[in-house]
């Protein structure tokens, strides 16, 4: 990927008005694998402290997006056509991190796998583990 594409998926989360909300970075971009890291917020969190199940799956939804639109053509972007989630432990944490890898990068559908991490003084503990099935679209506006 070409750093053109890189800077260009940067740019795009920088804009992502749902990132800002969760206060999200994002760590890595490579061709077909991101990262991305939250905070934990009042919002994210159920009453016992874990994080909620909405906050873990509106990371996989965004990283899965990035991860597949990082392997696409630079006029494509991507929507959701499948999501399924298992939640394998309570997200206790700082942090959730989302690490994001296209295994299957079709001409109109991409298979992503997403595994989102509790993060806690430094370490990582698998909370969840994601399919992830993204369609491409042709951005209209492009020639």
């Amino acid at each position: 990927m070409d750093q053109e594409r890189t800077d260009q998926i940067k740019a795009s989360f920088e804009r992502s008005k749902t990132m800002a909300l969760y206060g999200a970075r994002l760590l890595t971009v490579q061709q077909g694998y991101i990262e991305i890291e939250a905070d934990k917020q009042d919002f994210m969190a159920r009453p016992a402290g874990m994080f909620n199940g909405a906050a873990i799956a509106t990371l996989v939804d965004v990283a899965s997006g990035y991860a597949a639109v990082s392997a696409k053509a630079k006029d494509s972007y991507v929507t959701t056509v499948e999501l399924k989630i298992n939640y394998l432990s309570p997200a206790i944490g700082e942090q959730l991190r989302a690490k994001a890898r296209v295994i299957k990068n079709g001409r109109v559908l991409s298979v992503v796998r997403v595994d989102v991490y509790a993060v806690k003084a430094g370490g990582e503990k698998l909370a969840a583990t994601s399919l992830v099935t993204m369609m491409q679209l042709r951005n209209p506006s492009a020639p």
